[in-house]
């Protein structure tokens, strides 16, 4: 049994902040990298971020434009999300996602998805 369960999603006014928590057991956490992504209704699937397997890795969507943090804690089998000047745009599902392999932002590699978490952002 391999589960992602993502958390900390909800409804937070433009230019706040929410910091996304992914849990994952059934596997062995510090051999997969971790992304993050997004999707709203009646879009495409896009990647937010994503972390090599130590976190020394990192890289991000273009519209983060610095305002996302992503970061794993190892020892807690659990993957962040830092979220800060958050816009009416970002307002989609998040997905947490694991690879068997380096960080990258394509989506075919990620073997592993959790169910998501909404985030809500009104104007």
């Amino acid at each position: 049994q391999v589960q992602l369960v993502e958390s900390g999603g909800g409804l937070v006014q433009a230019g706040g902040s929410l910091r996304l928590s992914c849990t994952v057991s059934g596997l062995v956490f510090e051999e997969f990298a971790m992304g993050w992504f997004r999707q709203a209704p009646g879009k495409e699937r896009e990647a937010v971020a994503c972390i090599s397997w130590q976190g020394g890795n990192t890289a991000y969507a273009g519209f983060v434009k610095g305002r996302f943090t992503i970061s794993r804690d190892n020892a807690k089998n659990t993957l962040y999300l830092q979220m800060n000047s958050l816009k009416p745009g970002d307002t989609a599902m998040y997905y947490c996602a694991a690879a068997p392999r380096a960080c990258a932002l394509d989506p075919r590699p990620y073997t592993n998805w959790g169910q998501g978490t909404q985030v809500t952002v009104s104007s």
